[in-house]
C-alpha cells in the first residue's frame, strides 16, 4: 500500500503528484481523497501554469487572454484524464503533449501543415554553416520575429526543445514521430532560422 502523504505535496516529484491525483479518481461516498487531489493538481498548476501561458502565448500569436484560457484548459483535460495517467509516465511530457494538441487544433489548416511537413522531410539535411554576425540586442529582436513567421508546425517543435527545454524523445512523443524525424526537423528549422537572420545584419 502506497501513503502518499507522508511528504509534502511540495517535495514530492510531478510524478508521485499524478500518482496521488490518479489514485483519488474514485474517493469514497464521504467524498476522502477528493481534497488530496484537488490538492496535488493545484501543485502541478504552480509548477507548470506559467511554462504553458508562456508557451501558448508565443504559438498563439502573443494573444495573452487566449494562452491564460488554453492555459486553464490543459489543466482541466489533465485533471479530467488523470484516471488514465499512466504511473511513472513523465508529466511534462503530458502536459506539453495536451498543448501541443490544443495548438494543433487551433491551426487546423493540417492540409498546409502535412504539405509543408512532407516537403521539408524529402529535403535532405545540410551541413552549411550559416554565420549570423549580430550583437545581443538585435538577435533577440530579430529572433523574436523570425519565430513568429515561422509556420506553426516548426515554431512548436522549436519550442518545445529550444525554450522549453524538452528532450528529443519528449518532442517525439508529444508530436508523435520518431525521434530521427525530430532531429532532422529541428536542425532544417535551425537553418531556415539561420537564413532569416542574415536578412538583418545590414538593418
Amino acid at each position: 500500500m502506497k501513503h502518499f502523504h507522508l511528504k509534502p505535496l511540495r517535495h514530492q516529484t510531478d510524478e508521485q503528484l499524478m500518482a496521488l491525483a490518479a489514485a483519488k479518481c474514485s474517493p469514497s461516498p464521504t467524498g476522502e481523497g477528493r481534497g488530496e487531489a484537488y490538492t496535488a493538481f493545484e501543485e502541478l498548476y504552480r509548477r507548470y501554469a506559467r511554462r504553458l501561458k508562456g508557451f501558448f502565448f508565443m504559438q498563439l500569436g502573443g494573444d495573452e487572454e487566449l494562452a491564460a484560457d488554453a492555459t486553464h484548459d490543459v489543466f482541466l483535460r489533465a485533471y479530467e484524464a488523470r484516471s488514465r495517467y499512466r504511473e511513472g509516465s513523465n508529466v511534462s511530457t503530458w502536459l506539453f503533449t495536451i498543448a501541443y494538441n490544443i495548438c494543433k487544433n487551433h491551426y487546423r489548416s493540417n492540409a498546409y501543415e502535412a504539405e509543408l511537413l512532407a516537403s521539408l522531410d524529402a529535403e535532405p539535411v545540410s551541413d552549411q554553416q550559416i554565420e549570423v554576425e549580430l550583437d545581443a540586442a538585435q538577435l533577440d529582436e530579430a529572433l523574436e520575429r523570425v519565430l513568429s513567421e515561422l509556420p506553426p508546425p516548426l515554431h512548436q517543435i522549436f519550442s518545445l526543445h529550444y525554450q522549453e527545454e524538452l528532450t528529443v524523445p519528449q518532442v517525439a512523443e508529444i508530436v508523435g514521430i520518431p525521434e530521427g524525424t525530430v532531429k532532422s526537423r529541428l536542425h532544417k528549422t535551425m537553418n531556415i532560422i539561420r537564413k532569416k537572420l542574415k536578412q538583418y545584419e545590414n538593418k
